[in-house]
């Protein structure tokens, strides 16, 4: 059976994998289109993987056409580990067209849940305001709505989106999820679908998309979605790009429908140097970032391995992906 990754990877769990796994004919990529085993450079046309494992070190450096290619190349139905949370990328569906497994990553949720929270809470909070009294040698009180005291609208609520509900409800405040199906949840205080959406944006102090990209979500973020958006309140978008409607999104923020706007993610990545989004006043840019917390390498590390024993014990592999995740 035949296991590829990139050269980084395999440093990082080898040790890990050997004694459960140690009749794996291990592939490493070193670049766009070469291959290595024990070190040693392997023929591309050898290269016929059961497991591919693509990783944020093999993205930064350039062996992801290597691993791709090897998958869409290859005449045996394999498994593919991903570091990708979401699948919305049309290569996902080629993929699994041809019979691939594909789970995908969680290991990025912390990460994201603190980048949400953090922002929120800076903007909830008068920070700024303190900051410019402290320039003026200002000596006035700075009053502010506490957290406990905010509503937020979580809509998505996949590992990511649960990852947020934690840290949200440590705070006492009011959350809301939105969801596809609809039942109790024990961090939630309200569980919904878009249908009600109408009904709870005018309430919410801050509303994150968490949610997949699909054609139901789609642009679900326009014109009549920051109308009815709370005056003050705020958006925060680690979803994709393509929930928001851009041109609708610089309406609502004349009117302060949101009053601010955090966004990592955007219709066109990297988001062009012509783009107003870059000196709105309003809005926060961070360059699909959210996940570059220093710990997520390791929890998808620790992904991989776990899979990797299950793949080959013949058990359910965590988070695997449904064929509709993809368009099938």
């Amino acid at each position: 059976m035949q296991l590829l990754m990139s050269a980084a990877a395999f440093e990082r769990v080898k040790d890990r994998i050997s004694p459960f796994a140690p009749g794996l004919d291990i592939i490493t990529a070193v670049g766009p289109d070469s291959f290595q085993r024990n070190g040693a450079d392997y023929p591309a046309a050898s290269v016929d993987p059961d497991i591919v494992w693509t990783t944020l070190d093999a993205y930064a450096g350039g062996q992801m056409p290597a691993l791709i290619g090897a998958i869409l190349k290859g005449t045996k139905p394999c498994w593919l580990q991903t570091f990708n949370a979401g699948l919305d990328a049309p290569i996902f569906k080629s993929i699994m067209a041809k019979g691939v497994r594909i789970s995908k990553s969680n290991a990025q949720a912390v990460a994201i849940a603190e980048y949400v929270v953090g922002h929120a809470l800076s903007l909830i909070l008068p920070i700024d305001r303190a900051r410019a009294l402290q320039a003026e040698k200002s000596w006035k009180p700075t009053p502010y709505r506490e957290v406990s005291q905010s509503r937020w609208t979580l809509i998505g609520y996949g590992s990511i989106g649960r990852e947020i509900a934690q840290r949200v409800k440590s705070f006492g405040a009011h959350l809301t999820v939105v969801r596809r199906h609809v039942g109790s949840d024990d961090l939630a205080d309200l569980v919904t679908d878009m249908s009600a959406l109408p009904e709870v944006l005018p309430q919410s102090d801050v509303v994150v998309l968490a949610c997949a990209l699909t054609d139901e979500t789609r642009g679900m973020a326009n014109a009549g979605f920051f109308a009815a958006m709370k005056p003050g309140s705020i958006l925060i978008n680690i979803g994709r790009g393509g929930l928001v409607d851009e041109d609708a999104l610089r309406v609502g923020l004349d009117t302060d429908q949101p009053a601010h706007a955090v966004l990592d993610v955007f219709a066109v990545e990297p988001l062009p140097q012509d783009s107003w989004i870059w000196e709105h006043p309003k809005i926060r840019v961070t360059a699909h970032t959210s996940n570059s917390g220093l710990g997520t390498p390791g929890r998808g590390d620790d992904l991989f391995v776990a899979n990797l024993k299950r793949y080959l014990n013949g058990e359910p592999l965590l988070n695997e992906a449904h064929p509709s995740e993809v368009g099938l």
